[in-house]
């Protein structure tokens, strides 16, 4: 049933798209004038419309930061909700050991700085 139901909708729609060309070119035809006006008045409504819209549902700082601060909840809330559903996989202990020697190894970027490193420090010159 729901096919003929399209079906049914589909023909009705095309109807109507049928009529209101035959009463454009019709109006067309007998008076272009008043088809321009009526066009041009709602070409107006339209303008008036959205731009009362814009203006007074124009975005303020603070609509912006309660935006934001939004956001950034869904996207934490998100997060949390993807640690938690995962719940942490057990790794052998040799590749856990092997993994952190390699991470030791790898911390190039750190230097050694040279001093004294013997004498004791004087914690009250502090």
């Amino acid at each position: 049933m729901a096919f003929l139901k399209n079906r049914t909708s589909f023909y009705i729609v095309i109807g109507l798209i049928l009529l209101a060309a035959i009463g454009i070119i019709s109006q067309l035809i007998h008076d272009p004038g008043v088809f321009l006006r009526t066009i041009a008045g709602m070409v107006l409504v339209v303008a008036v419309i959205y731009f009362l819209i814009n203006r007074f549902s124009k975005a303020s700082p603070q609509k912006h930061e309660q935006r934001a601060f939004y956001k950034a909840a869904k996207r934490s809330k998100k997060r949390f909700k993807h640690k938690d559903s995962a719940p942490p996989q057990r790794r052998s202990t040799v590749g856990s050991l092997s993994a952190a020697r390699k991470k030791k190894k790898d911390a190039s970027h750190l230097t050694v700085i040279e001093g004294r490193k013997g004498k004791k420090k004087n914690r009250a010159s502090f």
